[in-house]
């Protein structure tokens, strides 16, 4: 098996576009494993959808190195090269003096080659003193080749190459040039995910343009040529066992709430759970020992949520009986009263969406943009049982939860719902902010499978 990093020299660097576009390529003629260091539920939606395969998520500050190598093998199983995308810059991570977090953490744990996206705009010798900085910084990490991003015009292009080449010993393998064709689309919270986007056809297009501008100025065969050739990675520990099915847990999944890491399926599967998918958008309640409800955009889609009556009712009946149920962002907003959208964010007034009304609250949007690590503990006697967690979260919402709402976290880090709470209890229905690695928060998430249980 081939691997290799993508890395970039910046956020904005192009490494995302590149990355999708050498992942695609390479499937036409091989089996591509795709992951992405950090926790981020877009960028792996297209890599998924453009390999076939389940993109996985690696991070260095949330999951312990045994936790990021038993992913990256689990994942590797019957590939032909894996692929890794970065997040941000190279040497970015969770604190300025250590590599925790980071790209370039992840790359010495898997040993894995690093490409360099560099974004030259406006640069030509200057390029090959920002990958000389690179290649001094961390001598561990083993920067192999260099792809140039946003170059005009031949004369860029041959003082750049000539001089990344003469000053760093190391070649550049691709060199993009700056065309508006290599973006892609954008919201509020980022890139519009997959899912949502390959309904429609300029959306396909876009990819498809991407995809041909990198195969026009990337030399596939020089980059596999600096990729790492290794047997398959042996797994390890028991994250993944086998269990045989004894419950059934249902998983919103639709167009509304999307934002699933993929190893949420095998980590549940792993605690004896059957997934049952279900669509708060259009579907009705399916019958369950349990449900989920995981981050999305239901401020999208706020109209299709609320003409959806008989899902909202089931579903705080379902809660008032004392059936558990979990739920991430996305899913929190779902839970309180009504969300309001503030003129402008989804027309020319203010709209307001009745929505399953199981915390008394309201949703607020757009509120201040959030998105960092958090850190906290869960107390015991939660659905989630009680535990130290590290976590994500990423939003542009506020929730505004009734004075006497019962919280189950408590963070060291991060913002919650407020003053440092989250996980928003009431009967055996928890919400929070807080997204959680299902591999990095597996005894959490069995301990709910147990509660759905009985």
């Amino acid at each position: 098996m081939k691997s290799f990093l993508v890395a970039g020299d910046r956020s904005g660097s192009g490494k995302t576009s590149i990355t999708l576009a050498l992942s695609a390529l390479l499937s036409a003629t091989r089996t591509v494993q795709t992951f992405k260091v950090g926790m981020d539920y877009i960028d792996p939606s297209y890599l998924a959808g453009v390999t076939g395969r389940p993109c996985r998520n690696l991070d260095g500050y949330v999951m312990s190195p045994g936790e990021v190598r038993a992913v990256y093998a689990h994942g590797c199983r019957g590939a032909d090269v894996a692929v890794v995308e970065g997040v941000r810059g190279l040497f970015e991570g969770a604190e300025a003096l250590t590599d925790l977090g980071s790209t370039a953490a992840i790359a010495k744990q898997l040993d894995l080659p690093v490409v360099l996206v560099i974004n030259a705009r406006s640069i030509t010798r200057s390029a090959a003193a920002i990958v000389k900085g690179f290649l001094a910084f961390d001598p561990d990490v083993d920067i192999r080749g260099v792809i140039l991003n946003n170059v005009t015009g031949t004369r860029h292009q041959e003082k750049a190459v000539r001089a990344i080449e003469h000053y760093c010993g190391i070649p550049v393998v691709g060199v993009i040039p700056r065309t508006a064709e290599m973006e892609l689309a954008m919201r509020h919270l980022g890139l519009v995910p997959y899912r949502e986007g390959q309904e429609h056809g300029e959306f396909l297009a876009r990819i498809d343009l991407v995809k041909k501008k990198i195969a026009d100025h990337v030399d596939a065969d020089a980059l596999l040529s600096l990729a790492r050739e290794s047997e398959h990675p042996a797994e390890e520990g028991s994250v993944y066992a086998a269990a045989d099915p004894d419950v059934r847990i249902g998983v919103a999944l639709d167009e509304a709430f999307n934002f699933y890491y993929a190893d949420l399926f095998d980590v549940l599967a792993s605690c004896g759970a059957e997934v049952v998918p279900f669509s708060p958008t259009h579907g009705r309640l399916p019958e369950a020992d349990g449900y989920i409800l995981g981050g999305g955009y239901p401020e999208l889609f706020g109209a299709e949520l609320e003409a959806n009556t008989a899902m909202r009712e089931a579903l705080r009946e379902v809660s008032r009986n004392g059936t558990p149920i979990y739920a991430e962002c996305g899913g929190l907003i779902y839970l309180t009263d009504r969300m309001v959208l503030a003129p402008g964010f989804a027309g020319p007034g203010e709209a307001t969406y009745d929505l399953a009304g199981i915390f008394a609250g309201e949703t607020r949007m757009p509120g201040r943009r959030m998105l960092g690590y958090v850190v906290g503990t869960s107390a015991p006697g939660s659905p989630m049982g009680e535990a130290a967690f590290k976590g994500h979260e990423f939003h542009y919402s506020s929730v505004r939860l009734a004075p006497e709402t019962r919280f189950a976290y408590r963070l060291s880090r991060g913002s919650g719902i407020r003053d440092g709470l989250d996980g928003a209890v009431r009967d055996r229905t928890i919400g929070s902010y807080t997204h959680l690695h299902p591999v990095a928060s597996r005894g959490m998430l069995a301990h709910f499978v147990d509660c759905c249980r009985g």
